[in-house]
Parts: structure tokens; C-alpha cells; sequence
């Protein structure tokens, strides 16, 4: 069994037992228990429910591993050819790690 959910404007293919890297989720804590419950579709062994836009009545219910992980640094280079200009900027994206307890369909 697998749903599709939506978290954070990102869609998952989620199973029960399987770890997610998610946009931070702020304010959750180390074990804490966060749901989502905009659930796309749901595929119970070859019954497929698709939902109009979500499936009502069903939900993931996540825990909290590690609230805040840090993704590989990703360098931004700009530069303009025989004009002086050089740019460097840095990013590193921030995530939530969470671990799959239940999908309730």
C-alpha cells in the first residue's frame, strides 16, 4: 500500500516505515508526531482512489527523526565576459527528516 501526499507544496510517494527528507518543518521537535492530511491518491494493492483535488478521510502520520538537517552546500557563480563582474553566492537547504508510522486510508 503507497499514497501520494502532498507536504509542504512537494508531492512524496509514501509507504509505511520509509524516511523522508522534507522542507524544515518549524517548530516540530525530536519524536514529535506531525500528520499530513492532504493525501493525492491512495493504492491499496491494485485499488487505486484518486482524490478531487485530495482524498478525504485519509492521512500520514509522521515522526520527527531529526528536525533539522542540512543539505549539500550548492555554489552560485555569475559572471559577465570582459565586463569585471563576478558573483559568488552560497545556498544550503534546510530539511526535516521524518519517518513514516501509519498511512490511514
Amino acid at each position: 500500500m503507497y499514497v501520494i501526499v502532498e507536504i509542504q507544496g512537494q508531492q512524496f510517494k509514501v509507504e509505511k516505515g520509509r524516511k523522508l527528507f522534507v522542507h524544515h518543518i518549524k517548530g516540530a521537535e525530536l519524536g514529535s508526531e506531525v500528520s499530513f492530511d492532504r493525501v493525492m491518491l491512495v493504492d491499496n494493492d491494485g485499488a487505486v482512489k484518486v482524490g478531487t483535488p485530495f482524498v478525504e478521510g485519509a492521512k500520514v502520520v509522521c515522526e520527527v527523526v531529526s528536525p533539522l538537517v542540512k543539505g549539500d552546500k550548492i555554489l552560485i557563480f555569475h559572471k559577465k565576459r570582459r565586463k569585471g563582474y563576478r558573483k559568488l553566492n552560497g545556498h544550503r537547504q534546510q530539511f526535516s527528516e521524518v519517518l513514516v508510522k501509519e498511512v490511514l486510508a
